[in-house]
């Protein structure tokens, strides 16, 4: 399995992969493949990756800027959504391989917190938690945003706002 950045030309297999990953889900499908290349468009993409397999894209993660405050100070930030896989290859690490390597881009590139909206089984493996969020007002505070510091020395602030990319709320 080769992990490599999004191009342009992937699109068309992102949005077929995106459409059969959340259809298989309980959610069904919610427009994450026009999130997906909203967030392209609109510059707020940090890290976007594919899982490919003999050619064919088989998974996707992306983490998008966000804009984010702790004790009044401006921390560089992101949001890891939507993780998407081919339901036949699911369960198989390829979406654990995809934030492994994206969350170890952000730290390249000097993020210091991320943030996830998420299951609370699967995402605790990567170091998010509800603990971590729970300071900041949110859009979608509540039990299942989690956060990451990636930054080891970071302490958990007092209070802080957590604001998604604008792509998330149209």
């Amino acid at each position: 399995m080769l992990i490599r950045a999004v191009t342009a030309k992937d699109f068309p297999a992102l949005d077929s992969l995106i459409a059969a990953a959340f259809d298989s889900t309980a959610f069904g499908h919610q427009g994450e493949a026009d999130l997906v290349r909203s967030l392209h468009n609109d510059g707020d993409a940090l890290v976007s990756l594919v899982a490919e397999e003999d050619g064919r894209i088989i998974g996707h993660a992306m983490f998008s800027r966000m804009r984010v405050e702790a004790d009044g100070q401006a921390l560089r930030a992101a949001a890891l959504a939507p993780v998407a896989v081919l339901p036949e290859y699911q369960s198989r690490g390829i979406g654990s391989a995809l934030i492994g390597r994206g969350i170890a881009m952000l730290r390249e590139q000097g993020t210091e917190i991320s943030f996830v909206l998420g299951h609370a089984d699967y995402y605790p493996r990567f170091g998010y938690r509800p603990e971590y969020a729970a300071p900041f007002a949110c859009a979608y505070a509540g039990p299942h945003l989690m956060a990451l510091w990636l930054d080891k020395a970071a302490q958990l602030p007092e209070s802080g706002r957590a604001d998604y990319a604008p792509a998330f709320s149209r």
